[in-house]
């Protein structure tokens, strides 16, 4: 018999000042039960918001130590609907879109199809700035992020 898989919860956020432009990304994990919890951001000089936006989630993820139960919550439409549902099809085809052009931010793609093998994932979209605490706190830490490096490149 197998052991049960830790269960986490995994809140991303990404800012983008200008698209492209300076970006931040930010996760907190928190392991219910425990009372611990993480969180982790950083910055991109020249990036887009959905780059951010993944970019956390695969820090996230990157972040556990074993293969995990993690319940996602992100207000990103783009990457909760590509890891649900776009992915598969992008794969099929080849990496192309169903417009047969190259899918946007493929290495990023690929490195949570990577992912993804490992956890199981849960999503759960989140209205940005609804005041959910966990989405607020992940979004003032990717914009400090951003707003750090652009402060140090002056």
């Amino acid at each position: 018999m197998s052991a049960q898989k830790p269960h986490v919860e995994l809140y991303t956020d990404g800012a983008c000042s200008g698209n492209p432009g300076p970006g931040g990304w930010a996760f907190i994990l928190k392991h219910p039960g425990s009372g611990k919890e993480s969180e982790s951001a950083g910055a991109e000089a020249e990036t887009t918001n959905n780059r951010m936006e993944l970019i956390a989630v695969i820090q996230g993820l990157t972040r556990l130590s074993k293969p995990s139960v993690v319940d996602l919550y992100s207000d990103s439409q783009y990457v909760l609907n590509g890891m649900r549902e776009w992915m598969d099809q992008w794969k099929r085809r080849g990496w192309r879109t169903a417009g047969k052009k190259p899918v946007k931010n493929q290495d990023l793609w690929e490195e949570l199809d990577e992912l993804r093998e490992i956890h199981a994932i849960r999503f759960h979209w989140i209205r940005g700035h609804s005041e959910h605490p966990e989405n607020e706190r992940a979004d003032r830490l990717a914009v400090a992020a951003r707003e750090a490096l652009v402060r140090s490149a002056r």
